[in-house]
């Protein structure tokens, strides 16, 4: 069974992405001056219309602003390359 982690280390996260094609994004007017809502965008055939690329530097900066965690998965059951991912609150 594919086991799911969790990390708050920058260089695990934007590796993760990076080796599955994905770039640190923000959902469109969600920023309020801010990063806005994160996301990592993988760019399929069907772009998502929504998200708006930002930096890493604007990611993370967003990303310890609002204490979260990145919940990942690196395999599918299957052994399979896996693409899920989301974000939670950190743990106090």
């Amino acid at each position: 069974m594919a086991e799911a982690q969790t990390t708050t280390d920058h260089d695990t996260i934007r590796r993760w992405a990076e080796d599955r094609g994905g770039h640190p994004a923000t959902v469109a007017d969600t920023s309020d001056g801010g990063a806005g809502v994160l996301r990592i965008d993988f760019e399929e055939e069907q772009p998502d219309e929504r998200l708006e690329p930002i930096s890493w530097d604007e990611f993370f900066a967003k990303f310890e602003e609002a204490d979260l965690a990145f919940l990942y998965q690196d395999e599918t059951a299957g052994g399979e390359t896996s693409r899920f991912a989301k974000f939670v609150e950190r743990d106090s």
